[in-house]
Parts: structure tokens; sequence; C-alpha cells
């Protein structure tokens, strides 16, 4: 672990620790996504940010509120900086306009890096797993980090977020789109006018728990797959 203080954090003004939320950096190299995240002017920080090689660095207390989900929200709670630890880790992510980028897979050694920290943090704070999400699942509207190549699954085998269990839709069930954005609803998502943005949300959902096929379209498996991860939510 390498302290690494950002100046970027105030205090909770809650006190708990209620959810874990991972980033990509999105910028083009490691040491300009930890430059900005310890920039004053910038405004913004993570508690951690894990390097392509594996290094850690300590950024905020995770005692103290970092600045790094911005405009969210998740279940009733809309404060996520206040209620959250955040982990950035360095990717160059998806490109946009003005920005070029080949997002690629996270590398083994930052995947070796996070699972005990993601562990360690969980336990700490007795972090339930459905509270272990992504940026695009609190902020689907502006974020979609960290994107389709993360590995959930994996870090869910290693006791961290919730992963679907095998599903047996045959794909070709009628899905009732109301009823599936209520679903939605229960897991977590703020589906709040989901119907100017329904392909954007069901997308961000896919990202996460069906990254081989994240078109938002509401076929069956992703209903069975939201299913499926509300009877482990309530179990």
């Amino acid at each position: 672990m390498i302290n690494h203080p950002s100046p970027n954090f105030d205090a909770r003004k809650d006190g708990r620790i209620k959810y874990l939320i991972l980033h990509y950096t999105g910028m083009a190299t490691g040491q300009e996504a930890l430059d900005r995240l310890c920039d004053a002017e910038a405004a913004v920080s993570a508690h951690y940010l894990i390097e392509e090689d594996g290094r850690v660095f300590s950024l905020v207390d995770e005692e103290m509120r970092a600045w790094h989900a911005g405009v969210s929200k998740w279940e009733d709670d809309v404060d996520i900086n206040d209620l959250s630890v955040g982990i950035e880790i360095v990717n160059t992510g998806h490109p946009y306009p003005g920005y070029e980028s080949v997002y690629k897979p996270f590398t083994e050694k930052q995947m070796q890096a996070l699972i005990p920290l993601a562990q360690s943090i969980v336990k700490r704070h007795e972090i339930k797993a459905c509270h272990v999400v992504g940026h695009s699942d609190v902020a689907w509207r502006r974020k979609i980090d960290p994107g389709e190549l993360f590995d959930w699954k994996r870090l869910s085998e290693e006791g961290v977020g919730l992963w679907p269990r095998k599903q047996t839709s045959t794909g070709d069930e009628e899905v009732n789109l109301d009823i599936f954005m209520n679903r939605l609803s229960q897991y977590g998502y703020d589906t709040e006018g989901w119907k100017e943005d329904a392909t954007q949300l069901i997308s961000a959902f896919q990202r996460h728990f069906r990254p081989q096929d994240f078109s938002g379209k509401p076929d069956a498996e992703t209903f069975f797959i939201l299913e499926d991860l509300l009877k482990q939510k309530a179990n």
C-alpha cells in the first residue's frame, strides 16, 4: 500500500459505510489519473487507486468522504459519496468525443491487488454483496465504467458482490417492460423517468451482469438474470 494523500475529501455526514463502488480511471495513464485525483482544483478523488502493475495507492482515509460518485443513486440513497468507499482502477476506458482510447481488459495484477483489498473493505464495514456495484450502476445516465471487460464474476467468486447463477430461460419468453423496470428498482437501480432512457438503463445492467451482450434489449435472459439476483439479495 502506497500512501499518496489527496486533499479532496470531507467528513461523512452519516458516518456509515454501506457501499463499495468500483470505477475505471478513463485516462491515458495511471500517473495522469493519480495527479488528477490529488489535484485540489479538480475536486475529485477516491479512497484507492490500483495501477496496471498492481500497486495500490491510498488517497483518502476510509472514514472520510471521497468525491468519486458524483450525481448518483442506489436504492433510496442519493449521496453515494457519503455512504461508500470508492476504488479507481487504472484503465484507459471507452473512447468518447475528444478522447481517443482503446478499452482493454484489466490486468491480472490489478485483479490480484483488488480482490484482497475489496475483501478487507467488505469485511471491515459489513458491506452487503448487493451493495458492491459499479459507477455505471449508480450513475447509469452518465457513466459506463468499469465496463463490460471488468471481471465481476471472478470478484463474486471471491466473496465480493453478486453474480447470477446459471439460467434456464429459452430466450423467447415475452418480457413485460413495466414489470422489468419495477424489478430493476427493487434491486437498486434508479428507474425514475425510465421510458426516456430504457435502453441505456438496461444496457448498464447488462454490462455488469451479462457483459457478452449489453445491447439494452429487454430479453428473457436478462429478465431471468435479474430475477435470480433479486432472490440472492433477499437471502
